[in-house]
């Protein structure tokens, strides 16, 4: 994988502005949908269009590849599998929803992409960055985003969170050390990449985070203007 990642690719339409995407990343409990919620919020609030999305389950046919990556009773699923899994997933989810969107000028927003795949299969399945980086790349055409949050957190305190909401699931169930090589991976991906990565404490507070994250926002939105 060279040192920015996949290029990017235009999806401008004929008469159209080109649309706005920003992805939230970060390992478990980091709040990556609370501050999806507060980001759109915000830019309704400012006569925005916003969509709100999701991997995996952006779309119908992606709640089915949800309901069995992160179902405990596939806990014999191979490295590989899992990692085509979610790349068919993102092709449909680039296909029906994100490249329509910003096609249409809408500001897209979605809670995980590519660079997740590359953290917990590339790195915590250790299959390696370069064929998840490839695949990842051939799902979406290329299509990555304008800006990328890493909301960064121990993977102790983000664990902590994630499993007092819920029962853990299969990803969550993973050894410490599994979420230590997807933290260290997310990192380094930001490190290589600066300028189009916004990188966060996620132990500092909600609005904290929301207000950095909405000034980042506001200057990409105002240098498309």
């Amino acid at each position: 994988m060279s040192a920015d990642g996949p290029p990017a690719l235009s999806v401008e339409a004929a008469g159209r502005p080109r649309g706005l995407f920003v992805a939230f990343e970060g390992g478990e409990g980091a709040g990556k949908s609370t501050q999806v919620r507060l980001l759109c919020d915000w830019l309704a609030a400012q006569g925005r269009r916003a969509r709100a999305t999701c991997e995996p389950g952006g779309t119908p046919e992606g709640a089915a590849v949800r309901a069995i990556v992160l179902d405990r009773a596939h806990t014999g699923l191979a490295p590989r599998a899992e990692a085509l899994l979610y790349a068919a997933d993102r092709a449909q989810h680039a296909h029906a929803v994100l490249r329509p969107a910003l096609e249409a000028g809408e500001v897209v927003v979605t809670d995980r992409y590519v660079d997740s795949s590359l953290a917990y299969q590339g790195a915590g399945r250790a299959i390696g960055l370069d064929d998840v980086a490839a695949i990842s790349r051939w799902a979406t055409q290329g299509l990555r985003p304008d800006l990328t949050v890493l909301l960064d957190l121990p993977p102790e305190t983000g664990l902590a969170r994630a499993r007092g909401r819920a029962a853990a699931d299969r990803l969550e169930s993973e050894s410490i050390e599994f979420h230590q090589r997807v933290r260290d991976t997310f990192r380094a991906l930001a490190a290589a990449a600066p300028e189009r990565y916004l990188v966060l404490d996620a132990t500092r507070s909600v609005d904290e985070l929301a207000a950095d994250v909405r000034a980042r926002v506001g200057t990409l939105l105002g240098e498309r203007a």
